[in-house]
């Protein structure tokens, strides 16, 4: 029957003068490899299907080092020599620009000194004694990746390149960026400026909670005129902005040591993943096929709501003998879509309290671990106040605790009795 088809439609295109169409056969697979889906650099949006993913088996990238991280819990959802300290080219400049939102003010007037207007390679040409704002520095910092606004923005916020260095190096071990030394704000070659995947992420995911740094690193164009001087044109060098949905940020890197490297991140039905390849054959591809793994195969999920009651506590000397604790705040997960995850919640509480409460009193603590590792905290308080016994009771209460059965028994049927 399906020979007899195929012949008859082979018969129609030779009639009406189709083409016949080529079928290309795919290489055998040998037993135990693993197909890699294929995917454009600059078309694919970001869709792939389900079945993509559906074993959830890791996604295999080129870069030397990668990963993916859910913003929201700072969770890793895959890693690649995630630790490992590597040259960060221009992704230096993520925190470059972070320190010069916290640290100044976008309609502060920069004027560019010397040794910034020679800094080499990419570059905003800057010219000595030029006047811009910080905002149209950082729009030349990050999205054409100037390495001559990093210095002018460096010295305009610290005083010197060296002085600003220092604090970079301040903030990223306050941020837990244990693998990371900085030597520059532009991130072209020196001896001993490294990071890593994972540190990169965890940076990224700080500096998003920025509501500056977000627009900077997802906006696609712009442009400014910068009288006498120039007018600037700047398109974001981070091609992912027109070509995955979702895309929000945030910065690439290039140079022969670090080769390319890409800190992306995207939003899809209220998650945002942040995805980090470095020293990438396709930084591109590799970053989609993260980002695609990411939203297909997790899912965020609440396991704790807020004012949600987590555990009894006793009081002592209270017209009650117990208080509810609540969270403080709404704990929400990353878990596989496919499979069930190890969730544990385990609990670090007091005793017991002691009467008169007050309403959220702090009173111990919940931790959830996903997978044998933990991903979140809250606070535990107190869900009720509660007042102190009055002092007859307290001493009637106490009086009867030291008694035996019978006596109490006696105790109260002679109340009962006399008068």
């Amino acid at each position: 029957m399906l020979s007899r088809l195929l012949f008859s439609l082979f018969l129609l295109g030779t009639l009406y003068g189709f083409s016949t169409p080529v079928v290309l056969a795919a290489p055998p697979v040998s037993k135990g490899s693993h197909v890699q889906p294929v995917l454009p650099v600059l078309l694919n949006l970001g869709e792939l299907p389900d079945s993509s993913f559906s074993g959830q088996e890791p996604p295999r990238v080129t870069a030397d080092a990668a990963v993916l991280m859910e913003a929201s819990t700072g969770q890793v959802l895959f890693a690649k020599n995630a630790h490992q300290q590597r040259p960060p080219a221009s992704t230096t400049k993520i925190l470059t620009a972070l320190l010069a939102i916290e640290g100044g003010r976008l309609e502060q007037v920069v004027t560019v000194s010397s040794r910034a207007a020679t800094v080499g390679e990419s570059s905003m040409h800057l010219f000595p004694g030029q006047r811009l704002t910080l905002e149209q520095l950082l729009y030349g910092a990050l999205l054409r990746s100037g390495n001559d606004a990093c210095v002018a923005i460096a010295e305009h916020i610290a005083g010197s390149e060296e002085n600003f260095v220092w604090l970079m190096n301040q903030k990223s071990r306050e941020l837990g960026a244990r693998n990371t030394h900085f030597c520059n704000p532009h991130g072209l070659p020196a001896r001993g400026h490294l990071s890593s995947a994972y540190d990169l992420a965890l940076l990224t995911r700080y500096a998003l909670k920025n509501p500056t740094f977000r627009a900077l690193v997802s906006t696609r164009y712009r442009g400014f005129v910068n009288p006498p001087w120039r007018e600037y044109h700047l398109q974001n060098t981070n091609r992912l902005l027109w070509s995955y949905q979702g895309a929000d940020g945030v910065k690439t890197g290039t140079t022969s040591e670090a080769g390319m490297c890409l800190v992306a991140s995207a939003s899809r039905g209220g998650r945002q993943l942040i995805s980090v390849v470095l020293h990438s054959d396709d930084r591109y591809g590799d970053t989609m096929v993260l980002l695609d793994y990411g939203f297909t195969c997790f899912k965020n999920t609440a396991v704790v709501e807020a004012g949600q009651t987590c555990r009894r506590i006793p009081v002592t000397g209270g017209v009650v003998s117990s208080v509810p604790l609540v969270s403080d705040r709404t704990i929400e997960v990353t878990v596989p879509v496919h499979r069930p995850p190890a969730l544990v919640k385990r609990f670090n509480v007091q005793t017991d309290l002691t009467a008169p409460l007050p309403r959220a009193l702090p009173a111990g603590s919940i931790e959830v671990w996903v997978d044998g590792e933990p991903v979140a905290k809250a606070r535990l308080l107190t869900g009720r106040s509660v007042e102190r016994l009055p002092v007859y009771r307290l001493w009637w209460k106490n009086l009867l605790i030291g008694m035996t059965a019978t006596e109490i028994v006696y105790v109260l049927a002679l109340k009962d009795f006399c008068p």
